[in-house]
């Protein structure tokens, strides 16, 4: 290599540290300037928005990858998962026949319809999310206080939504006691 190709390598290789930095420099700017409006009333850009929402499915995903979901859910697991969902879900994220409650429509970002976004998800990556939450999201980490058992209902439930008639949500909502037949523990995609 010629004294004028190592030049340029070192001129090249400064000239990225230096955009580095001025990225760097601009994002302190903003944190500690307060520029960035963090208003729930106000939508992010769609450049923060799509990195947002990219980040968040990339990080599930690989976070996901290593759980193990059963191929199948009882109609029992279904029918537990259903009580929990109605419990602690439904308020955020509605359900067929069901809107999501009047304060859930000021979250930013806002609680995606689960009918709507479950096909979106494997099921270990739906385990996943019910499991540990999503930071800065308002989607808490059930995890904390729930056995896995109960998270796998939930999981059991939350993969039949996209199908399921708000009779049937009615139903499975007000059961007391579930069958022990076999539901379908339906992969999403």
């Amino acid at each position: 290599m010629n004294q004028s190709s190592k030049r340029g390598g070192i001129g090249a290789l400064g000239g990225i540290v230096a955009v580095l930095l001025v990225g760097l420099l601009v994002l302190i700017i903003i944190a500690y300037t307060g520029s960035y409006n963090v208003a729930a009333s106000e939508d992010h850009g769609e450049f923060t928005r799509w990195f947002l929402e990219t980040t968040m499915h990339n990080s599930v995903s690989s976070h996901a990858a290593d759980i193990n979901a059963p191929e199948r859910f009882t109609e029992q697991s279904v029918v537990l998962g259903a009580r929990e969902y109605a419990a602690m879900c439904e308020h955020c994220h509605g359900a067929p026949g069901k809107r999501k409650a009047s304060w859930a429509e000021g979250m930013l970002p806002q609680p995606p319809h689960l009918p709507d976004a479950v096909p979106e998800w494997e099921v270990n990556e739906v385990f996943w999310l019910v499991k540990h939450g999503v930071k800065m999201s308002g989607m808490p980490s059930f995890g904390l206080d729930h056995e896995d058992e109960t998270l796998w209902n939930i999981t059991a439930f939350v993969m039949q939504l996209p199908a399921m008639t708000e009779e049937e949500y009615n139903r499975l909502t007000a059961s007391s006691s579930g069958a022990g037949g076999q539901a379908q523990g339906g992969h999403a995609h």
